[in-house]
């Protein structure tokens, strides 16, 4: 990898990171979603630091020649341990077994963490290496010991994080599925990673020469299994939002025919806002239910229930499904009474359920199902049988 290679994946996970910025802060106190926020972030200072120009760029700052070492270790370790808490929050189970399996692996790595930091400090590694410094400084004591801990801690949690993604991959369908399989992939990059790290290391200690593997070879894999790794994580949770606006529209979609036929009949008057077109899909739903509903309440005296009861079982008769009967009946009555009001244009029927102070249907009647009645006006005919009179109800 050359040097502006380490910052592509990092600005993509930046922006990433502001995608779901927002999201985190509405809902911060959901572990799931903190834990996403920890791991890309994580990500970003992983490669950001790693990247030679930034290497450099510390250890200029701070004057110690290769404190970026210990520093990007101690990132990796702690990306690491975000990626077992993130697993755990993610595949759910008792909120108390969750935060404990959290707590022992964040108490483990931060060990890692300080031990790394400490064998920094014993070791001695006074000459800066920007692409070589596992392979340089490998058989510097108390510096050997510090590479070895964090390909050791980095192999660990990514064979943990197989070990849960996998058996759990092949129990679930969709997008999960697809994402824990992407996150699997991720993490055997990971391994090889540091695989190939360690056999660079193990050749040095041998007296050999496979620096190539740890100063080129390496790089490539760590760049390939991060991305791979967020983007695992990220495509379930992005599509399962994808899915849910898709769904909620097509619920918008399927609600037309129905809303169609009462919207005229709701009273607006008094409405000082209506929503733009441009509103969340959930509120878009939410009006043309309440539009629905308002011409339904204007158009209660001219229900007749025994429309609604011939309906039903003309409807069974036919085949119908229970529900989709009572869908059939409660759409073929709201025709009727469609029909029943066109044909009062003085209003007389309205006026004398008002006299009588009629109330609007009560709720033993039980809620209705909106979308199979507005599928029934469409297709049922049982309903087709209502509008055009076919059939004296």
């Amino acid at each position: 990898m050359n040097d502006s290679s380490y910052y592509v994946p990092s600005a993509a996970m930046v922006i990433v990171l502001l995608l779901k910025g927002r999201a985190v802060l509405r809902a911060w106190r959901d572990p799931l979603l903190r834990s996403v926020y920890a791991l890309l972030l994580l990500s970003v200072l992983v490669f950001f630091f790693a990247a030679p120009p930034t290497i450099a760029w510390v250890n200029r700052v701070t004057a110690v020649p290769n404190f970026s070492a210990p520093l990007v270790y101690c990132l990796l370790s702690a990306f690491s341990a975000s990626c077992l808490v993130l697993i755990i929050n993610w595949r759910g189970g008792p909120p108390e077994a969750a935060r404990r399996a959290s707590r022992r692996w964040i108490a483990g790595y931060a060990v890692v963490i300080v031990a790394t930091a400490a064998l920094f400090v014993l070791g001695d590694a006074p000459e800066q290496r920007l692409r070589d410094f596992d392979t340089h400084y490998a058989n510097t004591p108390f510096i050997r010991e510090m590479i070895v801990l964090y390909l050791v801690a980095l192999t660990v949690s990514n064979i943990a994080m197989n070990m849960v993604c996998w058996p759990w991959a092949l129990q679930v369908r969709g997008w999960l599925r697809v994402g824990l399989l992407v996150i699997v992939a991720g993490f055997f990059c990971n391994i090889a990673f540091a695989a190939t790290k360690l056999t660079a290391v193990v050749a040095r200690w041998n007296g050999e020469n496979l620096d190539y593997l740890s100063t080129y070879v390496a790089p490539a894999m760590a760049a390939a299994a991060e991305v791979v790794t967020a983007a695992g994580f990220c495509i379930p949770l992005a599509f399962q939002r994808v899915g849910d606006v898709w769904s909620t529209w097509s619920t918008y979609r399927s609600l037309s025919p129905l809303w169609r036929e009462l919207a005229p009949l709701s009273d607006h008057g008094d409405r000082t806002v209506r929503i733009a077109w441009w509103s969340p899909a959930e509120l878009q739903v939410t009006q043309r239910e309440s539009d629905i509903h308002d011409g339904m309440l204007s158009l209660y005296p001219y229900f007749d229930p025994t429309v609604r009861t011939r309906a039903y079982e003309a409807a069974r008769t036919a085949g119908s499904a229970p529900d989709a009967a009572r869908a059939e009946a409660d759409a073929a009555m709201v025709t009727a009474a469609l029909r029943a009001r066109a044909a009062d244009p003085e209003g007389t029927v309205i006026s004398a359920a008002a006299a009588g102070n009629d109330g609007p249907p009560s709720a033993a009647e039980g809620p209705r199902d909106l979308v199979a009645m507005s599928h029934a006006l469409r297709r049922s005919p049982v309903v087709a049988a209502v509008r055009e009179g076919a059939v004296a109800w």
